[in-house]
């Protein structure tokens, strides 16, 4: 009746023991490290790196703990901090500008644990140290940008098509073209309603002169808006990528804002310069018809002529240069720092993909002799980085840009080009710091109040229920082990709330063996025997553990999709935790009763503390 086959042992055997392995990453701590990945995509990473990095180590006597090869680059472990810069610096000045060296934190656990893919927990900002970072997005230079770019679309298909117009131009988010007649206005607005979907069109007339006003439709703006967020995401991860943060949390936050937290960082300032910058390159013609002395100052007393805008060179000269945009920089393939074949200076050298080599071909041939100028906004301020003058056509998707930049801003900047273009600038409009020892204490002190919480339920649960109560505990020791050890194997990040979803689950848990224990006692009032109340109080709590569970787990579910951060978070340890739950309990805890009752053909009582039976049948002794 009370007898497992041997195959639930084997089950319950293996549970445990598996539980018990993956969960061992987590007690031996991390080390510091520098992790080595190469900045291009042509660059391998291979033994010949591996060799290379051991052999510079070796050669200047830096000791490390552990080299070591995966598909991100090469990591080495170090001894302490002290060690890590040390190895840091000797590491970037001897790779040179073709690899990225950047601090990490490692697990210490032994390379046979790693080896089996017994790896721990990641520990979340809070409990590991690290830095948080909440930015907004510019949702209106996204739409001007969209608009832009509409403008550039509407004159070169007007004009491929040999439309007449008589000029274009934006006014905020409103495009006016201006026609001479109504022919070529209605083919006009036939051509633009069949390859600009996006615009809504409508007819004007001002001033005797026909127009035709274009605005982006309220669907189009919303997307354009849902794309810029989506891809400022995506170039952040890039970037992060590039700093070698693991397990950065980088997600939306509202219609317009990002959170991103970048758990173990220790160059934080450099963090913050690399998210906080919002460099994005754009290609434009300087207007050549005002680029005399009395034009300039003009521009500079307020007075800019009509499609130019004002910029700076490097030196703080300035220049008229018009609004359209020839390209941007969400056609670069790849930016690298380099040098001036010419001046020697620091440059950055920028391979553009088909489509850009193509348009950047047809501009420079057009305009041989003019000079074309190159911007770099940041935090929405445009900075003339070089005007050179054509001299010849360019072809092969080969751009240079130089000026008066040092070589780490060269570096920096082709980080930013490479990692792609953001759609609209970004502020960093919050910043949080969470120093290593705070994280530390936050470990301590969750693990302690876990720690108590489970000491007192063990304390009652042997106190009120005697041996059953042993058993209880041991199955709430292998929930926590098995929840502990799912997490570790799904790579998970804990938080503060995910220890806090911990010890509830240590609450939860032991709810299942506490319905399971009043039911074997209710069995036993009722005068079954030992062996049957065992068998009936397993079977008939089940059902009731199910269904409490369940809706327990719905909560969980809907935790989980409607939550985000900490809230999704703690709703991933509840629901592992209900899982988890239901197994030890139910699994465990009946094993070891079976294991220890279930063999004895004779029982003649169940150790499970005061069994009181009513007052017609006598009261029953302690069983």
């Amino acid at each position: 009746m009370n007898r497992y086959s041997p195959w639930q042992y084997i089950i319950v055997t293996a549970s445990l023991v598996l539980g018990l392995v993956y969960t061992l990453p987590n007690f031996f701590g991390e080390v510091p490290a520098v992790q080595v990945s190469p900045v291009r995509a042509t660059l391998k990473v291979d033994d010949a790196l591996l060799a290379r990095v051991e052999g510079l180590l070796k050669k200047n006597a830096i000791l490390e703990d552990g080299v070591f090869l995966d598909t991100a680059g090469v990591k080495v472990r170090l001894a302490d901090t002290d060690t890590q810069l040390k190895a840091k610096d000797l590491l970037q000045a001897q790779l040179g500008d073709d690899y990225i060296v950047a601090l990490n934190l490692l697990s210490n656990s032994p390379r046979w644990l790693t080896a089996i893919g017994a790896l721990p927990m990641y520990l979340g900002l809070d409990l590991r140290g690290g830095v948080h970072f909440l930015l907004q997005v510019d949702m209106r230079a996204a739409i001007a940008k969209k608009v832009e770019a509409s403008v550039g679309e509407i004159r070169s298909g007007l004009r491929e098509k040999r439309i007449q117009f008589t000029g274009i131009a934006r006014n905020g988010q409103t495009i006016a073209v201006r026609f001479r007649d109504n022919a070529a206005r209605a083919r006009a607005l036939s051509h633009i309603s069949l390859f600009n979907p996006d615009l809504e069109l409508k007819e004007a007339e001002e001033a005797g002169e026909l127009r035709l006003l274009a605005t982006l439709k309220p669907e189009a703006v919303k997307r354009t808006q849902d794309s810029a967020l989506q891809q400022n995401i995506t170039t952040l991860r890039n970037r992060i990528n590039e700093l070698g943060v693991a397990e950065p949390i980088i997600q939306q936050q509202g219609a317009d804002r990002v959170v991103v937290q970048l758990p173990g960082v220790q160059d934080t300032a450099k963090a913050k310069d690399i998210l906080g910058r919002t460099a994005t390159l754009e290609v434009r013609m300087v207007d050549e018809d005002n680029a005399g002395p009395a034009a300039l100052q003009a521009a500079v007393a307020g007075q800019v002529p009509f499609n130019d805008e004002l910029y700076y060179e490097s030196g703080g000269v300035p220049i008229l240069v018009k609004k359209e945009v020839v390209l941007t920089g969400e056609r670069i393939n790849d930016a690298q720092p380099g040098f001036d074949s010419q001046t020697g200076e620091p440059a950055v050298h920028i391979n553009l993909d088909g489509t850009g080599a193509r348009i950047f071909l047809e501009v420079t041939r057009q305009n041989v002799g003019k000079r074309m100028a190159i911007l770099l906004f940041e935090k929405g301020k445009g900075e003339v980085v070089t005007a050179p003058v054509i001299r010849s056509e360019i072809g092969g998707g080969r751009v240079q840009i130089s000026g008066r930049m040092t070589t780490q801003e060269a570096r920096d900047v082709s980080l930013l080009l490479r990692a792609g273009a953001l759609a609209a600038p970004m502020e960093i409009i919050e910043e949080r710091t969470v120093g290593p020892s705070l994280g530390a204490e936050n470990i301590r002190i969750g693990f302690r109040s876990t720690w108590y919480g489970f000491a007192a339920i063990a304390a009652f649960m042997i106190a009120y229920y005697a041996l059953v109560g042993v058993f209880s505990v041991i199955a709430l020791a292998a929930n926590v082990l098995f929840l502990v050890a799912l997490l570790s194997m799904l790579q998970a990040t804990l938080t503060l709330p995910g220890m806090a979803g911990i010890a509830l689950t240590i609450g939860m848990a032991i709810d299942a063996n506490v319905l399971i224990n009043e039911r074997i006692r209710e069995e036993l009032r009722a005068g079954n025997s030992p062996q049957a109340a065992i068998h009936a109080g397993y079977e008939r709590a089940w059902g009731t553990i199910l269904d409490s569970n369940i809706t327990t787990l719905i909560a969980g579910l809907f935790l989980f999709l409607l939550g985000s951060g900490p809230v999704k978070g703690f709703a991933v340890v509840l629901c592992l935790g209900i899982l988890t739950s239901i197994f030890s309990a139910v699994m465990v805890s009946r094993a070891m009763v079976n294991l220890y009752y279930g063999s004895r053909r004779r029982l003649d009582k169940v150790s499970i503390g005061q069994v009181w039976r009513p007052a017609a049948q006598g009261k029953a002794t302690g069983a």
